[in-house]
């Protein structure tokens, strides 16, 4: 198949390289949350309304808008919590159908909100029916208890979206309701982390958190099919993330390469270490096109295609970025690791996507569990 971005989405990439370059996302010393100007200036070009609905201020595009983005964050290794605010959070909103809270989107789309989505639990590992979170109706209201771990870009979050139990066992897909609370709520507390790639994550233990009915998202026990479709989206476009990482590394061990001198002569010319390089050049191209596959795949109406398409996709990038991020340390040598050389920076990032939304086995078992994936023409 060929695939070639028409003048708009060629417009689209060029403003968003472009804004990056100006913001000076650095990958060897990288803003470890972002700037409020920076997300300001997302929302100013256009690229927080990309995915949402025009009645609601959005643009209403598509998954390859969405790969654009990322790409572009990914290359530049910026941490503006598109991925986990715009795609996963933002996502979930849109597909809960809910009337009541298209004011909270629309202050997504003019920058002045951010939203994580609290839903993976400690003895879930990557199953998202796992929710031992619970919610129980006290009158008007709902009382929440449990935990949640690793809720993405938890730093600069002020509402979080949580998943609870309101009906039905542990792991039951159905009986699983989705809330929204605000940061400083009584009874929420977090404990922030920052990752090697600079990045925050969060865990939050909920503690009796009493909100009205209005708090709730979607229909009672409806959470994990809008959590699904939203988590599909993102890992969509965290492969697009991870190929724009791929491109930039490669770029920067081929220049290596050509610079970095031995026995008199450049490293380059050395016909094995070209053949490595020539390696990691299929290799993302191959991912690549796999996520383009995922991006036109994202919001497929067929969940079971929909979900064997991404896993397939990561799959396939995470094992590309193993081997790229693996093949350019070595041929930089010490270099590569060092925190002032941007090298180092990409291959952590890489690092964590492999694990990010679920482990290799994981996935598999997804396409397994879909009865294969089909590609088609």
């Amino acid at each position: 198949m060929k695939f070639e971005l028409d003048s708009d989405q060629e417009l689209l990439a060029q403003s968003v390289s472009r804004l990056l370059e100006r913001a000076g996302a650095s990958a060897s010393h990288p803003d470890r949350h972002g700037t409020p100007d920076r997300w300001s200036q997302f929302a100013d070009i256009g690229l927080l309304a990309l995915p949402f609905p025009e009645h609601l201020g959005g643009l209403n595009s598509g998954g390859v808008e969405a790969l654009i983005v990322m790409q572009a964050i990914g290359r530049s290794l910026a941490v503006e919590p598109y991925l986990s605010c715009v795609l996963l959070a933002g996502s979930a909103l849109v597909n809960s159908n809910d009337s009541r809270h298209e004011a909270l989107i629309k202050r997504l789309i003019a920058g002045s909100c951010k939203l994580t989505l609290a839903h993976t639990e400690p003895q879930a590992r990557y199953d998202l029916s796992d929710v031992a979170t619970t919610a129980r109706k006290d009158g008007d209201c709902w009382v929440l208890s449990g935990a949640k771990i690793a809720a993405l870009d938890a730093a600069g979050a002020d509402t979080v979206l949580v998943s609870a139990r309101t009906a039905g066992e542990r792991c039951d897909e159905r009986g699983v309701t989705l809330f929204l609370l605000q940061r400083d709520i009584p009874g929420l507390t977090v404990q922030l982390r920052t990752g090697p790639d600079g990045r925050s994550s969060g865990d939050y233990v909920i503690d009796g958190v009493r909100v009205p009915d209005s708090a709730r998202v979607g229909s009672e026990g409806d959470a994990i099919r809008i959590v699904r479709m939203a988590v599909d989206r993102a890992i969509a476009g965290a492969c697009a993330e991870a190929v724009g990482a791929m491109e930039r590394l490669l770029d920067l061990t081929v220049e290596y390469l050509k610079t970095r001198k031995q026995f008199g002569v450049a490293i380059g010319t050395f016909q094995a270490l070209q053949h490595r390089a020539a390696d990691m050049l299929v290799e993302v191209e191959q991912a690549r096109s796999m996520a383009m596959f995922a991006a036109c795949m994202a919001t497929d109406a067929d969940p079971r295609a929909r979900r064997a398409a991404m896993a397939a996709a990561k799959v396939q990038v995470s094992a590309a970025a193993r081997f790229v991020g693996q093949q350019a340390i070595q041929l930089h040598g010490g270099m590569g690791m060092s925190e002032e050389y941007p090298a180092g920076g990409y291959f952590k990032r890489l690092t964590l996507f492999e694990r990010l939304f679920g482990d290799e086995s994981h996935f598999l078992g997804e396409i397994d569990g879909c009865g294969g994936i089909d590609v088609g023409d």
